[in-house]
Parts: structure tokens; sequence; C-alpha cells
């Protein structure tokens, strides 16, 4: 989608309905800084909001989303286009997510491994030393439940059984034993508590 686009539709289309970013602001119940930057092209319209957006401007949703207006041997087509660039647009999410997760782990497990090594080698054995490892201990968990978080947000676990994609709760998936990214979950599907693969596509 294109977010440039989109906005001068929106500015167009509010133009076009006699009515100024605080009018139409205030038809929404948020401020006019946010129509400011749907029509620069710099943020979008939260979907709760969108529907009431379209029906104040007199546009469809998918007009919208393609900034601009469609007539009726279009709409299919341009159904079909958003749905490719919304799947597009949710996969690379879903990989910088992913790489994101990777990133904080790497960091993570460097800083523990130097924190453990500084505490062996460099500090006298004793009380500080002892506080020190406990202290980079804990200090490595905080990341590492963020990064959990990550990994639950995108895709889904592939059971081993049925094949069905569960997406489960942060605690679900924090209580389950795990291989890597595979983890020991039950299947509400075939109700089999099996190894269910993570897969990036739901």
């Amino acid at each position: 989608m294109n977010q440039i686009k989109i906005g001068r539709f929106i500015a167009a289309c509010r133009k076009k309905a006699n009515l100024t970013q605080m009018q139409l602001a205030d038809k929404l119940g948020i401020t006019d800084k946010a129509i400011s930057k749907w029509e620069r092209g710099i943020a979008m319209p939260d979907t709760s909001i969108m529907l009431e957006l379209c029906n104040i401007l007199g546009i469809s949703v998918n007009e919208l989303l393609s900034g601009e207006k469609i007539n009726m041997e279009q709409n299919n087509q341009k159904n079909e286009q958003l749905l490719l660039d919304m799947a597009k647009e949710l996969e690379q999410k879903n990989k910088t997510i992913w790489s994101s997760m990777w990133a904080i782990m790497i960091v993570s497990m460097t800083a523990l491994l130097a924190g453990i090594f500084i505490a062996a080698f460099l500090i006298p054995e004793g009380v500080w030393q002892l506080v020190t490892i406990v202290g980079v201990c804990v200090l490595f968990l905080i990341p590492c439940f963020y990064a959990l978080k990550l990994e639950v947000s995108v895709g889904a676990y592939k059971c081993s059984h049925c094949g069905y994609e569960i997406v489960p709760t942060y605690k679900e998936v924090m209580m389950a034993m795990h291989r890597g990214f595979t983890r020991h979950l039950m299947c509400p599907k075939c109700n089999k508590r099996t190894w269910c693969k993570k897969v990036l596509k739901k």
C-alpha cells in the first residue's frame, strides 16, 4: 500500500466533503494532528475507525486502501491486489520481528557469557562474585522474556500429529517444554500434546 497516495486521497475526499482537518477529527473523536499525519503519508488510519472514516468521506474501504476511486469493473482486481499487498506486508513484518528476536538473543547471550567470564576471572571469589553472576543471569532473563513475546507474536506452531497450526498464548508457550523453536503444546484440533514446530506463515 502506498501511504503517500492514500494520504493525498484522504485529503482530496475531505476537501470534497467540505471538512477541515479539525472537523473531520471531531467527527472521529481524534486529534487533527492524526488527520495531518494520514494526509502527509506518515501514518495510516487505525482499523477501528477506518469504516467510520469511509462513511464520512463517502468512499469504500477498498478505495481508501487503494488511494483512488474504483469503478465496478476494477473492484475485483483491486481486491485481489490489496490482499496480495497486505499478505506481503505481513510477511515482511514477521521477518523483521523474527530478525529482531534473533538479534536480542545473540546480544543477550554474548552479554551473559561476557558477564560470567568477568565474574569468574576478574572478581575475587566471595560474595561479590556470586552477586555478579546472579545479577548477570537475572539481566539475561529480561530480554529473553521479550524475545519469547516476539516469537509468539509471529506465525504459529504446527502440530506434528495432525498438522494444525496452533496460535497459543504467551503463557502457554512460556510454560511449555521446548527444543529450540519446537514446543510441547496441546493441539485444540486433535486434543493431543505434541511437539509443535514454529512456522512463520499462519
